[in-house]
């Protein structure tokens, strides 16, 4: 049976909640059983935001996530909250650009890059949550890189229109970061 648990979390304002909804979307495309569950209230806009994401080929017994599979962390109040609670053999994904500590664990498999870097360099420092998913696309097989592509086409506003290409840019080169951690 293949079920992912992934919490997502950051600052409010980094598209913590959007990528969560892009990776759910992409589980579905791949007729995947999915939840999303977003966390709203006093931590958006500049406090942390976060969301969990259970895709599965199973039924989903529950949306609690309490040791994700893999964690993405955008920030370093997410770093220190969520990854000692990564599952032995999960996925740490920090964004090095924010986060310079390693998690200290050898049981998990702790990819970092420079996200917020990599985006800025693509033209939209925004997009830091783009390359993150790109990363947990190819690191964990939770959804191919296609289907993200596809619904990132999909779902991105019409007021975001004009970042499509940077943001197809965007998982492209977190995936292919991730591809070349992962052989290393």
């Amino acid at each position: 049976m293949m079920q992912h648990e992934i919490v997502i979390s950051g600052f409010g304002g980094q598209g913590v909640l959007f990528a969560g909804q892009l990776l759910a979307y992409a589980g579905l495309a791949e007729g995947k059983n999915v939840t999303w569950i977003p966390s709203y209230g006093p931590e958006m806009r500049g406090g942390t935001a976060h969301c969990t994401v259970i895709v599965s080929d199973k039924e989903i017994g529950s949306p609690l996530v309490r040791h994700p599979t893999a964690a993405l962390v955008m920030n370093r109040p997410s770093f220190e909250k969520y990854a000692p609670l990564v599952q032995t053999d999960g996925v740490l994904i920090r964004d090095s650009s924010l986060i310079p500590e390693t998690a200290d664990r050898t049981d998990i498999q702790e990819l970092a890059l420079p996200a917020k870097e990599i985006a800025t360099e693509l033209g939209a420092p925004q997009i830091a949550n783009v390359v993150m998913l790109g990363v947990l696309a190819q690191a964990t097989g939770v959804v191919t890189l296609e289907t993200l592509d596809r619904v990132l086409q999909e779902h991105l506003g019409a007021r975001h229109q004009h970042t499509l290409e940077a943001n197809r840019r965007a998982l492209q080169r977190g995936a292919q970061y991730a591809m070349v951690k992962v052989v290393a």
